[in-house]
């Protein structure tokens, strides 16, 4: 069965479709032997030997992976700052795996890693409305009035950000404990729409993705999804 070249490296974890199709026009990409500039050219895996960079492309076992991060590593595999990095908790053999979306540096919880390219843009992409449940607890007051303006969308340094539902499990004038649904995971969103009512966050934490809830995955472990999970957050798309 033949697919798109550029699928065939999203599928492989050499790149997303995006920057397969970027490493494909810059001539990185040969197909039995022959330079490839043309996007959508057809191959055939198994058949036809595709090369990146010299080196031969062959496609590898799907990994989908939950980790529960901890506070004080990054999602980007080299940190220039030299910070510790939520790939040293996985297999040393895991090399192609990459992060789904992201949690910064202060943030914990749920966190999918996978080498499948596909699945990975159908999580994070906004058209797919994928669902992030976040536990958030917040330095002073929340109240009913700020999470309708969340839902509704605020502005926040010239970008509009946005709940889709959200919940007060406590509160009182010093601290709030603060449930949120997001789904289009804008950098620090999160943060963001409580420093848009001049609240700072204590603690962020990442509960659930999708249907895929953090329940009793230890901090700094991680678990493999299985098959049924996979569907289940297909299903969603």
């Amino acid at each position: 069965m033949q697919v798109r070249l550029q699928k065939f490296l999203a599928d492989a974890g050499v790149a997303s479709r995006r920057a397969g199709e970027e490493i494909i026009l810059e001539g990185r990409v040969s197909v039995n032997g022959q330079i490839v500039r043309v996007l959508g050219t057809k191959v055939e895996p198994g058949h036809d030997k595709i090369s990146v960079d010299g080196k031969t492309v062959n496609l590898q076992k799907k990994i989908y992976v939950a980790l529960h991060k901890p506070v004080g590593c990054v999602c980007s595999r080299n940190d220039e700052l030299g910070r510790p990095t939520i790939y040293e908790l996985l297999p040393k053999e895991w090399a192609t795996v990459n992060s789904v979306g992201r949690l910064d540096y202060n943030s914990e919880g749920l966190i999918f890693l996978t080498n499948d390219g596909q699945f990975a843009l159908r999580l994070t992409h906004p058209r797919y409305d994928v669902r992030k449940k976040y536990v958030v607890t917040v330095e002073g007051e929340v109240t009913g009035e700020m999470l309708a303006d969340f839902k509704r969308g605020v502005w926040h340094h010239g970008e509009k950000l946005q709940a889709q539902a959200g919940r007060i499990v406590s509160a009182n004038r010093n601290k709030s404990v603060v449930e949120l649904e997001l789904s289009e995971g804008k950098n620090r969103e999160v943060r963001r729409l409580f420093e848009s009512q001049n609240l700072a966050v204590k603690r962020l934490q990442r509960v659930q993705i999708g249907k895929i809830k953090l329940a009793e995955l230890k901090l700094g472990r991680w678990r493999t999804l299985n098959e049924t999970e996979i569907k289940t957050l297909i299903s969603n798309l």
